[in-house]
């Protein structure tokens, strides 16, 4: 019986008809599908992730990238009132219900547009951040670009049907990862199951969660569902475990409930088939360098984040080395200031982490004196004299 096996395998390999392990699939329902680890950007699962597809309300991923934004550039605070204009009170579709002239703070427009998905909330915070609506639209389509989406084209910031307005799974899951990655905190929105909007009269709206995978799915802290006619259900999720978070994204899906099964199926694929192995700790002293024109003559640098790598949950922890490429040093010069990266090769020497590095501590610029005590502990030392 053996022996008819291996010459049955035999026959089938001449005629190049022995199968080929396929890739796994993860989803059922979606027409559009990605899954990708946000640290790395690695992605671990795909169906047709490129397809071009209205996003609904998924839309205002991009729209909350540029209000953190915004925030983080010191151009407005969670504390700012913003008043509600006509154009933003008169939106149809998911909404709180704004009233013309009412006054709100920032961080409960947020909490509006991450829980309820409301369409009134976002033009509002886009006309706060950028005057008009129209050029908030025209900074989400830039914004795009410079995250590297090739699939996207934004005409408004809520994600109603409109002709030319479209995206793809990759480019949400891009979208998706760079917010948790620079703006951490919209997850204290995002995470948030069911809260409440205070409106100026004294009155409350209940606001309810719309991604309901933050109450049942454990670790699930975002990020955004949509749906409209033309899109069907579709869902960008996040979660974290063990130290990995994951960004999964399904489009074209007919109903919730399958557009929450596919989201499960990815999640637990990702956490259940991949590890992420961090090989060298944020501030992990790498090397010590010369300072020029410093208050300091050295200074230890540091890696400005994590190097991870992504591995099969089943694979053993490698030997890495790490390659400097190093930028002059020129004081004054702070901790946080990129001043080159670090390449971590493994022993085969391909490139699996390329981390930003800085100095360990502030050095500021060397003045006279600091020059002439320098120039004596040489002559003092016997050494020769070496001049900035």
């Amino acid at each position: 019986m053996k022996k008819l096996i291996i010459i049955l395998f035999s026959f089938f390999l001449l005629l190049g008809m022995v199968p080929v392990k396929a890739q796994v699939e993860v989803v059922e329902y979606s027409d559009s599908a990605i899954l990708i680890e946000a640290s790395t950007g690695k992605v671990l699962y795909e169906k047709d992730a490129d397809l071009e597809l209205a996003p609904a309300s998924m839309t205002k991923i991009m729209s909350m990238i540029l209000i953190m934004e915004a925030i983080a550039n010191g151009n407005m605070t969670m504390e700012d009132k913003v008043v509600i204009s006509e154009n933003a009170s008169g939106m149809g579709g998911s909404q709180v219900y704004l009233n013309t002239g009412e006054s709100y703070k920032v961080k409960e427009l947020i909490k509006s547009i991450a829980i309820a998905s409301a369409n009134d909330a976002v033009v509002a915070m886009s006309e706060k951040v950028a005057g008009t609506t129209e050029k908030f639209v025209e900074m989400m389509n830039n914004k795009c670009k410079e995250i590297g989406c090739t699939h996207t084209n934004f005409v408004n910031p809520h994600g109603l049907d409109a002709e030319g307005h479209f995206s793809s799974a990759r480019d949400m899951a891009l979208m998706g990862a760079y917010l948790v990655k620079n703006y951490p905190e919209i997850l204290e929105f995002t995470s948030i199951y069911e809260d409440y909007l205070q409106r100026p009269d004294g009155s409350s709206t209940w606001l309810v969660n719309t991604n309901k995978l933050v109450r049942f799915y454990q670790d699930v802290d975002g990020l955004k569902t949509g749906f409209t006619e033309t899109a069907g259900y579709c869902l960008t999720g996040t979660a974290k475990k063990n130290n990995m978070r994951l960004i999964s994204v399904v489009m074209g899906v007919d109903s919730p409930d399958n557009r929450t099964s596919d989201t499960v199926k990815l999640l637990n694929y990702g956490f259940n088939t991949y590890k992420l192995s961090t090989i060298y700790e944020k501030d992990k002293v790498i090397d010590e360098v010369r300072v020029e024109k410093g208050k300091l003559d050295r200074v230890k640098i540091i890696l400005m984040e994590d190097a991870t790598e992504l591995l099969n949950i089943n694979d053993k922890t490698k030997e890495y080395t790490i390659n400097v490429n190093l930028d002059k040093i020129v004081a004054p010069v702070k901790k946080g200031d990129k001043i080159g990266t670090a390449e971590i090769l493994d022993n085969d020497g391909e490139l699996i982490a390329e981390v930003g590095i800085t100095v360990m501590e502030d050095v500021k610029k060397a003045n006279l004196w600091d020059y002439f005590k320098r120039n004596m502990d040489i002559v003092v030392g016997g050494k020769k004299v070496i001049k900035n």
